[in-house]
């Protein structure tokens, strides 16, 4: 609902007036609808408003006369007021305009009157103003010019200033003329002149050389009549020129007074010149002194002459600042040059020579107070020649230890020498059988090794007994060859060939399985079976040792040590397979327990068919192999060298010489009241670290040789072990102020031994990875039956072993006995192990591959000969190569029948194989046969029992 409006509000009306409508209606009415009446109409409409508009203005001014009549005559008025101010308005303005009478007109005319009598007024001043100043320019100039040609430096000095100021201060207008420009350069050349003649009156007024030091409290100029004090002179000077030759002269002052007369001997002679006037001049001659004067006191002591000369004479000369400033900036060079050329350069190297140098230093001290403190009136409270003087036992300590670190560097660093090498002798005791030993039963060792053959000094070492002999023996009326018969220790007849057996026919298994051949034989310079041998030679040596007599220090190790190393042995010939094996009569001997070389042990009295074995065949049946006990030992004492590099003794001996300086300077007491901690610990600091700087330099220094000689890394391993072992008798003998370096010296022992054994165990590393990257080429030793895979194994192989061969000459010059037979054990361990992993790791083997990787097994049994010393003695290479005995079978079971294999096993032979092996090795080399079956099953229950 809209709003109601308000009665009493106005309506609105139609905003359209009478024109309006009558205009719609025209543009409404279309050209047909147009016609005279129509527009009559509109004409009448019109006219009609017209008079009704005109009758309400007639009425609305009948309504109200009098207010009408009233605006009328306001209105008239106004007019007429109008009309007046327009009349005075053009009156004004044509008296103010107006061109030859009006106000404006006539004031710019004279304002611009005023304007030009001003500038002229103004014109006039400044060129009486610039003439005035140029004037008194004029005249300082000319007195300028007559004092520098009449020499009066200093008035001419102050009048160049004056000008100067003159110049500067020119009015604007003068400042761009051309004559001030020409003043300029002339006040310029005149100032220039007067500087030069200034410096040439400094330059002869103060002279300061290595010879000597003249200062002239005056000076005449050619063209002048009057001396001129040198105070006059210098102050002349401009700040500018003066403070670079204040520089000039500390420069000097440093230079030829302080360290000239510091760094060598001189003499001093000190003059001066007068006349009527006064003195002229003030000398001190410098004249180099003998060089054979070695008192420093006399230094301090001309130094403080010196000094006190130039307090003297040439100081006071300067102005108060410069007369200040200048001796203050020489104190500090001066106490530098004091530490630097006297105090650091002559501080001793020998406990002797150090009295003298404590009473050099205090002199120092005093030296610094008197001149320093005194003469160039340095109250700064800074003392440091004293500082370091309190300080000059650590000083003095610091010093030795670094002369005797680089006494150390150069001894590390020199090339090495062979011919001051020299060998060590170090005693290992050992374990020596005195009374027959008891045959009793002992366990087997499972894991190769033979037990008590470890050469270090604190293992015991077993001897075999001759009963042990036989022990292995199933045939107690067939003799086992003795040493000197039984070269050929592993062919497959005894001396006693077997009953004949009925012949049968082969196994079925023979049809498809490799024919075990007949073994080949050993080559014949390689040392016999002999279990009760001594591996070392040191049975030897013992049975020379009656009584109280001592153990001769030439043994048969000696003598074999110094031989060149024998030769390869040849490789034995391969035999051809025969219709039928003949049985193996004595592999039942060759086992782990016995510690004798790997010779081919006797044959097993097997049937000539590859059926199990029969123990009726033997003559008497198989006993146990009863194992020797230890019988009751003595300690025997066995002397072994190794070769050491000479610098070695140097090394040691400068270690004893700062431990022996360390000790005689804290029995001395002298640097009691100077060190800041206990005296001696800082020089006795050197000791230890000259082990530090060689174990850190030799392997930097000697990198290339250590990286590509098989010998350098074995001998810094002797080196690092001889150094402790004398290390050990230096530390045991510390007492008294040597024992502060006890710890030190300890913790380098330890460092010394780790690293003789890492480098010793790093080069027998290096040649392992070389033969295992030599045995890579051979593959896994696969496909053997073709040629050219045979020839790339038999390559790998000998490669190895003449790795092996060329390595051990370099080491067994080098390395002591036992650690010879360690390394090269290791080493071979290295080889016939990866061997021995290829061939078990075959799936399947051939007859042709097994014969053929027999061969390539043969090849290495060479190395046995590297561990005989006596060719009379066996080889003791089981004591240092574990798997050797296990290398050794795996020759012989390539080439054996099941029947062989299943005898050994039973007999306990194969007890360094495991069960798992020798499966797999049955089945790699047998048909799937019952037998392989039968013989597979009894392996998998495990090793026999001795004894069940």
């Amino acid at each position: 609902m809209a709003f109601p409006i308000p009665s009493h509000l106005p309506r609105k009306k139609d905003a359209r007036d009478i024109s309006t409508q009558i205009l719609t209606k025209v543009s409404e009415t279309t050209l047909k609808e147009l016609k005279a009446s129509v527009a009559s109409s509109w004409v009448v409409e019109l006219e009609d408003t017209i008079t009704v508009t005109k009758n309400r203005i007639h009425e609305r001014i009948s309504s109200d006369l009098p207010h009408f009549e009233r605006q009328l005559a306001t209105s008239i008025s106004v007019q007429e007021r109008l009309r007046s101010l327009t009349q005075n308005v053009d009156t004004l303005d044509q008296s103010i305009s107006n061109h030859e009478s009006g106000l404006v007109p006539n004031l710019l005319r004279t304002l611009t009157s005023h304007s030009a009598l001003a500038q002229e007024v103004a014109d006039a001043r400044a060129r009486h103003d610039a003439l005035a100043h140029l004037l008194q320019c004029r005249n300082e100039l000319k007195r300028l010019t007559r004092l520098v040609e009449e020499g009066e430096l200093p008035d001419a000095t102050k009048a160049g200033a004056s000008l100067d100021a003159l110049i500067s201060s020119a009015p604007s207008p003068l400042q761009q003329s051309e004559v001030m420009g020409d003043l300029r350069r002339k006040c310029a050349a005149l100032r220039n002149r007067t500087e030069e003649q200034l410096i040439l009156a400094y330059s002869r007024s103060i002279v300061v050389s290595s010879s000597e030091v003249i200062v002239r409290p005056s000076v005449q100029m050619a063209q002048s009549t009057t001396a001129f004090p040198l105070s006059a002179i210098i102050a002349s000077l401009s700040p500018t020129v003066l403070a670079t030759h204040i520089s000039t002269l500390r420069r000097d002052i440093i230079a030829h007074c302080v360290e000239y007369v510091l760094k060598q001997p001189v003499t001093i002679q000190q003059t001066s010149s007068t006349d009527i006037s006064g003195p002229v001049e003030h000398k001190i001659s410098l004249f180099p002194a003998p060089p054979h004067e070695e008192d420093l006191m006399f230094r301090i002591k001309r130094l403080t002459t010196v000094m006190t000369f130039l307090a003297d004479h040439l100081f006071p000369h300067f102005p108060e600042p410069e007369r200040k400033s200048l001796p203050l900036s020489i104190s500090t060079p001066l106490r530098t040059a004091i530490l630097n050329h006297l105090l650091l350069p002559h501080l001793p190297s020998s406990l002797s020579r150090l009295p003298n140098y404590l009473q050099l230093a205090k002199r120092a001290v005093q030296a610094e107070d008197d001149i320093v403190v005194k003469l160039l009136k340095d109250t700064s409270g800074e003392r440091s020649v004293r500082t370091w003087v309190d300080g000059v036992g650590s000083h003095y300590e610091r010093k030795r230890r670094a002369e005797i670190l680089e006494k150390a560097r150069v001894i590390v660093a020199s090339p090495q020498d062979d011919s001051a090498s020299f060998r060590v002798e170090v005693s290992l005791v050992l374990d020596d059988v005195t009374s027959p030993p008891l045959v009793e039963e002992k366990a087997v060792p499972a894991n190769g090794e033979a037990d008590g053959h470890h050469t270090n000094g604190t293992s015991d070492i077993t001897v075999d007994i001759p009963e042990a002999e036989n022990a292995w023996d199933f045939e107690d009326d067939t003799p086992v060859q003795s040493e000197g018969s039984s070269a050929n220790g592993w062919d497959f007849e005894d001396d006693v060939e077997p009953a004949p057996e009925p012949e049968a026919e082969p196994a079925p298994e023979a049809a498809s399985a490799s024919q075990p051949p007949e073994p080949e034989p050993a080559p014949a310079e390689e040392p016999p079976v002999d279990e009760e041998d001594d591996p070392w030679g040191w049975n030897d040596e013992t049975t020379a040792v009656n009584g109280d007599e001592e153990v001769v220090e030439e043994s048969a190790w000696d003598d074999a040590w110094d031989d060149k190393p024998s030769e390869p042995a040849p490789k034995p010939p391969v035999l051809s397979v025969p219709p039928a094996a003949k049985p193996a009569k004595g592999l039942q001997k060759y086992s782990k327990s016995v510690p004798v070389s790997p010779a081919f042990p006797p044959q097993s009295p097997l049937a000539k068919t590859p059926l199990t074995p029969q123990p009726a065949m033997f003559k008497n049946p198989p006993q146990p192999p009863p194992v020797p006990i230890h019988a009751p030992v003595k300690p025997v004492e066995v002397k072994e060298t190794f070769l050491v590099s000479g610098r070695t003794k140097e090394l040691l001996q400068l270690v004893e010489d700062v431990l022996r300086e360390g000790a005689d300077l804290v029995a001395s007491g002298i640097l009691a009241s100077y060190a800041s901690g206990s005296a001696g610990n800082i020089v006795m600091q050197a000791a230890p670290m000259a082990l530090e700087l060689y174990r850190a330099l030799v392997p930097v220094v000697n990198a290339a040789n250590l990286q590509q000689s098989a010998k350098e890394p074995m001998r810094f391993s002797n080196d690092c072990r001889f150094i402790g072992q004398e290390l050990q008798r230096i530390v045991t003998k510390l007492s008294g102020p040597k024992a502060a370096s006890r710890e030190k010296l300890e913790e380098g022992l330890e460092v010394l031994d780790l690293l003789a054994d890492s480098w010793f165990d790093n080069a027998i590393a290096r040649e392992q990875r070389a033969i295992d990257e030599m045995l890579d080429s051979a593959r896994g030793f696969i496909d053997t039956m073709h040629q050219d895979r045979y020839d790339e194994c038999e390559s790998a192989v000998n490669e190895v072993l003449r790795r092996i061969r060329r390595v051990s000459p370099q080491w067994k010059s080098v390395l002591a006995k036992s650690k010879y037979y360690d390394a090269l054990g290791a080493v071979v361990e290295s080889a016939v192990s990866r061997i021995l992993g290829d061939v078990l790791a075959l799936e399947d083997i051939t007859e042709v591959e097994s014969h053929r990787l027999s061969e390539l097994c043969h090849i290495l049994n060479a190395l046995e000969g590297l561990f005989v010393e006596d060719p009379n003695h066996p080889s003791f290479v089981v004591s240092y190569v574990p798997s050797w005995l296990k290398f050794s079978y795996l020759s012989e079971l390539l080439e054996a029948s099941i029947a062989d294999i299943s005898y050994l096993f039973e007999e306990g032979a194969l007890v360094d194989f495991e069960t798992e092996e020798l499966v797999k090795l049955v089945r790699a080399l047998f048909a799937d046969t019952p037998l392989r079956a039968n013989t597979i099953n009894r392996l998998l229950q495990g090793h026999p029992v001795r004894g069940s």
